[in-house]
């Protein structure tokens, strides 16, 4: 009985699909109005009442809108309120005699690391990037020694890293190891004595060279302030500052590794401007014509100067009761001295006399610098 019906079922919806075809063949400009009647419908009712749209974009939609995509187009890869905060972030590109220190000190330590090691050293500058202290802490990979430095004339700090490979390559160098042979590692333990006084010297040579490369620039010496293997006890600024990190790599024939030099943007404020130059001694469309013809106008400008005989220091009350015929006793003398001043400034301590049959005044000390 079930498969009976579910025929008799089957032939109804056909029979009832034929009909309605039949239907809208014989007249089709009756269904076409009630369709577009119907897509009017729901297009009022997806508007309010002043005719704007009420559809609320999803994240992704807005990222798409933003721009924020991933390198294939295919999605975000970032929420787009924290790429819009990301974005606000100085790039280092703004500073670009930055470049040229950097590009001075890797040509320094070339030669003052082969000058330490007694080794054929090739230093290279990988990248210069801008990053968060707080980003840059949690990305030092672990063992490494970080080495942190004040700026004694901008009175702030830097920070220096050096990995495990550079620091057991320093090490095997320094005390004789073999060439042709790695570096021994032996992670898991602390750093000996001996390992962190060898760093420390290899430090001091790099903030030397530092000093050097920022002198046509701004004279600075950057000391050594201590050493830590916990980044932790070696924070420098907030975790949300900006800061600029020059990762460099330090090769010694089949040895070495890396050192990172990181540098808040606070620490770098004192020489901004000079940092912004295209090139050393720009002037920033300084006009040499314009500052002689307004240095030489200067000259003769009119200013008012007022002879001064006397001050007294009244209450405010009697002021008040001032009347027409009311006399104010000076302290002034014929052979008093005067005061010369323009606006607020005094200029000049003169005599009081008469020339032509007119009041003058003689100067005798000048008061200004």
């Amino acid at each position: 009985m079930a498969d009976e019906d579910e025929e008799v079922d089957d032939d109804a919806v056909a029979a009832e699909w034929a009909a309605m075809a039949e239907d809208g063949d014989e007249d089709g400009a009756p269904d076409d109005d009630a369709v577009a009647d119907e897509w009017a419908a729901m297009a009022e009712d997806d508007e309010d009442g002043d005719g704007t749209s009420t559809r609320v974009l999803n994240q992704d939609e807005i990222d798409s809108l933003l721009g924020f995509q991933d390198g294939d187009g295919s999605g975000s890869d970032r929420a787009g309120i924290e790429a819009i905060i990301d974005s606000g972030m100085v790039s280092y590109e703004r500073l670009p005699m930055l470049e040229v220190v950097y590009d001075r000190l890797v040509r320094m330590m070339s030669t003052s690391l082969r000058n330490f090691t007694s080794d054929n050293v090739e230093v290279s500058l990988d990248n210069i990037t801008s990053i968060r202290f707080g980003d840059y802490l949690n990305s030092i990979p672990l063992p490494a020694m970080l080495s942190v430095f004040k700026a004694e004339e901008w009175d702030n700090y830097g920070l220096i890293t050096v990995d495990s490979s550079l620091i057991y390559s320093i090490v095997d160098v320094l005390l004789g190891g073999r060439r042709g042979t790695a570096a021994m590692r032996i992670e898991g333990r602390p750093y000996t004595t001996i390992e962190r006084g060898l760093v420390e010297r290899m430090v001091n040579v790099v903030l030397a060279d530092l000093s050097a490369a920022f002198d046509p620039l701004s004279s600075v010496t950057f000391r050594f302030d201590r050493l830590e293997t916990n980044p932790r006890f070696a924070t420098i600024a907030r975790p949300a500052n900006a800061a600029i990190l020059a990762r460099l790599r330090i090769d010694m024939e089949d040895r070495g590794g890396r050192l990172e030099l990181m540098l808040p943007y606070a620490t770098l404020e004192p020489v901004r401007e000079l940092l912004l130059q295209m090139f050393m001694g720009e002037k920033f469309g300084r006009d040499s014509i314009w500052e002689n013809h307004l240095a030489t106008e200067l000259w003769f400008t009119e200013v008012g100067v007022e002879a001064v005989l006397d001050e007294i220091y009244l209450p405010l009350n009697d002021v008040m009761n001032w009347e027409i015929g009311t006399q104010i006793q000076l302290q002034a003398k014929p052979d008093s001295k005067v005061v010369l001043r323009c606006g607020a400034v005094p200029l000049f301590v003169a005599s009081m006399g008469r020339k032509s049959g007119s009041v003058a005044v003689r100067i005798d000390e000048r008061l200004m610098e």
